[in-house]
C-alpha cells in the first residue's frame, strides 16, 4: 500500500496559472511539478535554486548597482559611430 499524504497550499491565482503552463509544458501538472521540487529539496537537503537571486543571478543590490552603472555610461559616456574614432580617442 503506497504511504501518501496531502499538502494544501494558498497561493494567488495568476501565480497558479502561470506555473500550471510551465509545467503543462513540461508534459506535467503541477502536483506532479511540486512532487518533483519536494523531492530535490529532500535529495539537496536544501532548496534547489538560490533565493534571492534576479533572473540574471546577481543580488538585488549588486543588479541595481549595475544598472545605475548603465545609466550613468548611457547619460555620459562616449558613442561611436566608427572604430577608427574609438581608437582615435583612445591613443589620444
Amino acid at each position: 500500500m503506497n504511504n501518501t499524504t496531502t499538502i494544501q497550499v494558498r497561493i494567488d491565482a495568476k501565480t497558479k496559472r502561470e506555473a500550471g503552463k510551465v509545467f503543462e509544458g513540461l508534459g506535467m501538472d503541477i502536483s506532479t511539478g511540486m512532487k518533483i521540487y519536494l523531492r530535490q529539496v529532500v535529495r539537496e537537503k536544501s532548496i534547489p535554486f538560490r533565493p534571492g537571486r534576479t533572473i540574471n543571478g546577481f543580488t538585488p543590490e549588486y543588479e541595481q548597482k549595475l544598472l545605475k552603472e548603465e545609466a550613468w555610461v548611457l547619460k555620459y559616456g562616449k558613442g561611436y559611430t566608427n572604430i577608427d574614432e574609438m581608437f582615435r580617442d583612445l591613443n589620444a
